[in-house]
């Protein structure tokens, strides 16, 4: 990475900081990008110019969410595509990830609390379904319902771990029996699946 790309990202990644600690004391709604601008001591063209929406203030990791378990099937290209998403699900487990929503009580409020970041998830779960499709016709072309309905499945699960996370979460859990719980429902949510999908 250059040294031009590198300030990028940190100059991202100071708005993106900046924009949820203001969204989490005052509410999403309630925050204009400007203020936003004024708080990280950039011009406002600046955060737009960085951030073309301003959920994407708060989810700045987007690509990497929506995109994860696409890269985990195309990365293991002779693996099985529910074995490379299941041992990718349970490496970020083991780290308590972002992309398995992992995050402090105080973003899952801020969240819950507004329609535009609750829908902007949503859209980000139809997005990742879309992605880990493609990747799985790419392998399969000639099996297109099995990837569409396997993409579908997969992502549901996902999405299903995701919104148990936040509600014990919300629910105060310690992060170590948060873990196992979800730890024990990825392994029955799997293994539900693996009759069904196989060695796609």
């Amino acid at each position: 990475m250059s040294l031009r790309e590198q300030k990028k990202l940190e100059t991202r990644q100071t708005i993106s900081a900046v924009a949820t600690r203001l969204f989490i004391q005052r509410g999403f709604d309630q925050v204009t990008i400007a203020e936003v601008a004024e708080a990280a001591r950039v011009a406002k063209m600046t955060v737009t110019n960085h951030f073309s929406r301003k959920e994407d203030l708060v989810f700045d990791i987007r690509t990497d969410f929506v995109d994860w378990p696409a890269n985990l099937v195309r990365a293991n290209p002779e693996t099985p595509a529910l074995v490379a998403v299941r041992d990718g699900c349970f490496a970020e487990l083991d780290k308590a990830g972002p992309m398995l929503g992992f995050a402090d009580v105080s973003f899952v409020r801020m969240v819950r609390q507004s329609e535009r970041l609750t829908s902007a998830l949503r859209d980000m779960h139809v997005d990742r379904e879309t992605q880990l499709v493609a990747a799985l016709l790419d392998r399969h072309p000639d099996r297109e319902m099995l990837s569409r309905t396997a993409g579908a499945h997969l992502t549901s699960v996902l999405r299903l771990l995701l919104d148990d996370v936040w509600q014990l979460t919300w629910q105060d859990v310690k992060l170590d029996d948060l873990v196992e719980q979800i730890r024990d429902s990825a392994a029955v949510a799997f293994g539900q699946l693996e009759p069904a999908l196989g060695d796609l």
